[in-house]
């Protein structure tokens, strides 16, 4: 008898299905020599303080730091978890073989074999890996199923993770919360969330300390067009005034045309991170909104596996792509033109590389049908980007005039669509038309001239602007760093804050703690995440860059290029010497 146990229910049924083990029993399916069991996500958890000994039950400075001398994991407090852990252990017993069919990833890997632990499962495990949810996607896995000692790395990254999280959250949460919140509250310490509560709380304080400047914008009208002078903003009204008085009255003369042509790459395919930006600027949906919505149509075999983070997709894929276009059946018109020839194939998509566990979030091909709205609008997304990547490049050129008055130099510049290219899959649905049609220049001739109307405009600095939902997530993924650049930002993203999957959870947690609330769209630290910050003098604790450094180094294990042993030795010492900082601080917490 092979047991295939899966992270949730109803992917349970679908593999089931799949393998002819349609007869339902209390807790699993059987049938064709296969029973197919099912978690409910985490039935198991790293024990408690107390479970270690009875000294760790009552919270005391004394005490810490609390280390174990080995980590045991135990059964979630739980009725119904209880009941169907009792009915896994059970057949596992019996079992000749097992096979893992947890989520392809990090905690799925670690939610499973934590389960076979506490069932002390002696047979052999073989390991299921797709990347849908298709029929035959779930075939092809269960033809190349793989022995579960390949994937031990990413075993040991997920359970460094897990013990990292406990060491440093168990301790420092206890601490703080015993040496400064007198017990009023307890003060919640994260690896992940108190380095993103801290650029909350940095963007806070920039906002508020943000001295504004006055400053002099001169600008002139030429034939309907608006010329900047290119020296800049004055930083004096007198200087300012000295420049428009000296060109008033002064003919315009343009003094150069150039037209440059360009190309714009058509918009990369989405991982989890760049999905949820999207979703919070268009729609106005939280990223855990989005996981939600994005995890819904997997498990509807619409998309592909979501807990992702690269935009690329492998080479095997590639043969697959005419038949997922082909099953787009309300994108006709846009994919007939690619189906006509033959499909390109993209370097900037297609990059065995950039592609590990798993590809680019992409359509199955599978049609959709019994969405929700919203399961709609996320799908659409995916659907257009996946189109059109295999879109020709959009052409442009650019046009920069220069020009001057009585000495004064000026400077305009407007882009022209050439070839639409891939911009045609998305006419209609962004403002960046009516963007560039505004932009659009009359045509100039070098050395023409004629009257201008020029004028002095006073302005003032903006303070940066408070965090959404959407920049937090891009400023998680960079470690805190301001990047623009998606290569960039690309290379950087191994040591981003978190991992795709978990930054919404992380989010969701601080508001649930009142650490952040929103404002409209905006994300704003509360008088108590900013008091919380303001006491955490270790930047260790709060240092978004070294948080992003510890998440390389679990990306490390994984590949095999570090140690998870030296990982969780190098939290201990740190961990070791926050208390021994705290302790020796005597200052006290205010009004938290």
């Amino acid at each position: 008898m092979i047991v295939c146990i899966a992270e949730k229910p109803s992917v349970a049924k679908e593999i089931a299905d799949v393998l002819g083990a349609r007869s339902r029993h209390d807790g699993y399916y059987e049938g064709n020599g296969y029973r197919v069991t099912w978690t409910f996500g985490h039935l198991c958890t790293l024990k408690e303080p107390q479970d270690y000994t009875p000294m760790w039950q009552r919270w005391s400075l004394s005490s810490l730091p609390m280390i174990p001398p080995r980590f045991g994991i135990k059964l979630i407090d739980d009725k119904g978890i209880e009941k169907q852990f009792s009915i896994i252990e059970n057949i596992m017993q019996s079992a000749d073989m097992i096979v893992n069919c947890g989520d392809a990833g990090q905690e799925g890997e670690l939610i499973q074999r934590w389960v076979m632990q506490k069932a002390q499962a002696k047979c052999p495990v073989k390991r299921l890996w797709v990347s849908s949810l298709t029929e035959e996607a779930i075939r092809e896995g269960f033809a190349s199923l793989k022995d579960q000692s390949e994937y031990q790395p990413l075993y040991e990254a997920g359970l460094s993770r897990a013990i990292g999280d406990w060491l440093l959250g168990m301790n420092a949460t206890r601490l703080y919360t015993l040496k400064y919140a007198k017990n009023r509250q307890v003060l919640s310490i994260g690896r992940v969330q108190t380095p993103t509560l801290a650029l909350i709380v940095k963007r806070h304080l920039e906002i508020a300390n943000f001295v504004p400047q006055r400053y002099w914008e001169l600008k002139t009208l030429y034939r309907d067009t608006t010329f900047s002078v290119t020296e800049g903003r004055f930083d004096s009204e007198e200087k300012g005034l000295e420049a428009l008085e000296k060109i008033t009255g002064s003919p315009f003369t343009v003094t150069d045309v150039a037209a440059k042509n360009g190309t714009e790459l058509p918009p990369k395919l989405y991982d989890l991170t760049s999905l949820q930006v999207d979703c919070n600027k268009k729609f106005g949906l939280s990223a855990e909104q989005t996981l939600q919505t994005i995890q819904s149509l997997y498990e509807k075999k619409i998309t592909t596996y979501p807990r992702v983070d690269t935009t690329y997709l492998s080479d095997d894929i590639y043969p697959k792509c005419a038949n997922i276009l082909k099953g787009l059946r309300d994108y006709q018109t846009l994919t007939l033109p690619l189906l006509e020839k033959p499909l390109p194939k993209p370097k900037k998509v297609f990059d065995n590389k950039k592609v590990t566990d798993h590809h680019a979030i992409i359509p199955t091909g599978v049609y959709p049908q019994g969405l929700t709205d919203l399961e709609k609008k996320v799908y659409n997304l995916i659907a257009t980007h996946f189109i059109a990547v295999f879109y020709p490049d959009c052409k442009f050129k650019t046009t920069t005039v220069l020009g001057e008055s009585a000495g004064v130099k000026f400077k305009t510049s407007g882009k022209e669509i050439t070839e639409q290219g891939w911009r045609i899959v998305f006419a209609g649905e962004t403002a960046d038309e009516k963007e560039e049609k505004e932009r659009l220049l009359p045509s100039f001739v070098k050395g023409e001239s004629g009257e201008h109307v020029p004028g002095l405009t006073e302005k003032w600095t903006q303070p940066p602007k408070p965090y959404t939902e959407a920049t937090l997530l891009r400023a998680m993924e960079t470690a805190g760093k301001l990047v623009e650049n998606e290569e960039l930002r690309d290379a950087m993203k191994e040591n981003g804050i978190g991992r795709p999957s978990t930054r919404a959870a992380i989010i969701e947690t601080l508001f649930k703690r009142n650490y952040i609330r929103r404002e409209k769209k905006n994300i704003v630290a509360t008088e108590t995440g900013i008091e919380l910050v303001g006491l955490i003098k270790n930047e260790l604790l709060k240092s978004a860059e070294l948080t992003g450094q510890w998440e390389k180094k679990l990306r490390d294990i994984e590949k095999r290029e570090y140690e998870a042993k030296t990982f969780i030795d190098e939290l201990k010492a740190m961990l070791t010497e926050i208390v021994n900082s705290v302790l020796r601080d005597n200052n006290a917490m205010g009004s938290v």
